[in-house]
């Protein structure tokens, strides 16, 4: 009689093993990817905030808002020459005529200029001297790419990083660009996942979408927080469900916001950041 083979318990109980260790390996390797997207974005706006210090040590203003004929003298652009408000130095980055800070962007004004300041100073890796105060750019994003005007940002997945102000701070704002509203306002969406979000957030703030130097908040056609509601900067506590498409919620009870990490485990593409100004 021929006598059948298999597996015995041991071999099996060494291949489950051996499953398990590969597949281990693949979820630690991913964690330490994304952990390392995480660390190079966060030093990215490090970098650009000592650039920020650097420029203004050296030269009195803030890039982009370094006025005539500090800036002709100093060797860049002139400033006045589209709109007045260019290049007003009164420490904000604004735009057309500082008329609107809560939204606006026109790469001929001073939030062009700052990465065009930066740029010639030699501040900043990449070469950033497309936008120009001379003219008023009518096609931003939708005519030419995100690249020529700012950075890309380091987490990847199509983010840059821009510059805004609102209520008297600047912030660098991670968003994806997609396209302009009219003559000047940004239309970008969110490019971070809740998880992403919540893990820059508590590695260099307070871990809340809504307070502290870093929020859940991009610029959209006007500043909006990134789970809707609260537009303007202003937060949001009223009583707000987690959802598959929301960046932070309370639980439905009126009060604090986090970051809405408990739905599809912080995986949705849901979040945007604002980084205050250092």
């Amino acid at each position: 009689m021929r006598m059948k083979s298999g597996f015995t318990l041991i071999e099996m109980s060494i291949v489950l093993v051996i499953i398990g260790l590969i597949v281990g390996g693949i979820l630690v390797g991913v964690d330490l990817v994304n952990a390392a997207a995480i660390r190079s974005q966060i030093s990215q706006i490090e970098r650009y905030n000592t650039a920020v210090r650097t420029f203004q040590g050296k030269y009195g203003y803030l890039p982009g808002d370094i006025p005539d004929p500090y800036a002709t003298n100093a060797g860049f652009a002139a400033r006045g020459t589209a709109h007045p408000g260019q290049g007003d130095g009164n420490g904000l980055i604004e735009a057309w005529n500082n008329a609107n800070t809560t939204g606006f962007y026109s790469p001929s004004d001073e939030l062009g200029a700052f990465w065009v300041d930066l740029s010639t100073a030699g501040l900043i890796d990449g070469t950033f001297n497309f936008a120009t105060p001379t003219f008023v750019e009518t096609g931003l994003i939708t005519v030419h790419p995100a690249s020529k005007y700012f950075p890309a940002g380091k987490i990847g997945n199509g983010n840059y990083v821009y510059v805004w102000s609102n209520a008297g701070f600047n912030y660098f704002g991670l968003s994806i660009p997609t396209g302009s509203a009219g003559a000047a306002y940004l239309l970008s969406s969110p490019g971070l996942s809740v998880q992403q979000a919540y893990n820059v957030d508590k590695k260099v703030d307070d871990g809340f979408p809504q307070t502290g130097s870093v929020t859940a908040t991009y610029l959209n056609n006007g500043v909006q927080w990134a789970a809707g509601g609260g537009a303007n900067g202003k937060s949001n506590t009223s009583a707000t469900l987690p959802t598959s498409t929301t960046c932070y919620d309370n639980g439905g009870v009126t009060g604090t916001q986090n970051y809405s990490t408990t739905q599809n485990n912080g995986t949705g593409i849901n979040c945007a950041l604002s980084f205050k100004f250092q």
